[in-house]
């Protein structure tokens, strides 16, 4: 079995007033529940704003400490799931399901070494 990270991103703006939030939750647990009956998954996690990020990059022999977030766009890392798959197609099938719960793009990556 190999641990794949799936990705969620989401936009930097304020959902849009037709989005139902509460729809989009209650379908992402229902899928975290699927993956925990499955015996996929591993560990899950929402992300704060990239507003409560903080960077610390190694320059010229310290550390400096920079308010986050790293990098500037339009999307970012909202959470996550770890899954454990057989393979690359059942890590998609999961990351498709989590897709359809969320409405947002979904990255799917398998750990190295795994």
């Amino acid at each position: 079995m190999t641990q794949y990270l799936l990705s969620v991103y989401q936009p930097d703006a304020a959902p849009p007033a037709d989005v139902d939030l509460e729809r989009i939750v209650a379908d992402t647990r229902k899928v975290d529940q699927a993956m925990k009956d499955a015996g996929v998954w591993v560990f899950a996690g929402g992300l704060h704003e990239t507003s409560a990020a903080t960077v610390l990059r190694a320059q010229d022999g310290e550390v400096l400490v920079i308010d986050g977030p790293f990098l500037e766009g339009k999307e970012h890392l909202g959470g996550f799931t770890i899954i454990e798959a057989p393979d690359l197609d059942a890590a998609l099938d999961w990351g498709s399901q989590l897709a359809g719960a969320t409405t947002l793009p979904i990255e799917v990556r398998p750990f190295q070494g795994g």
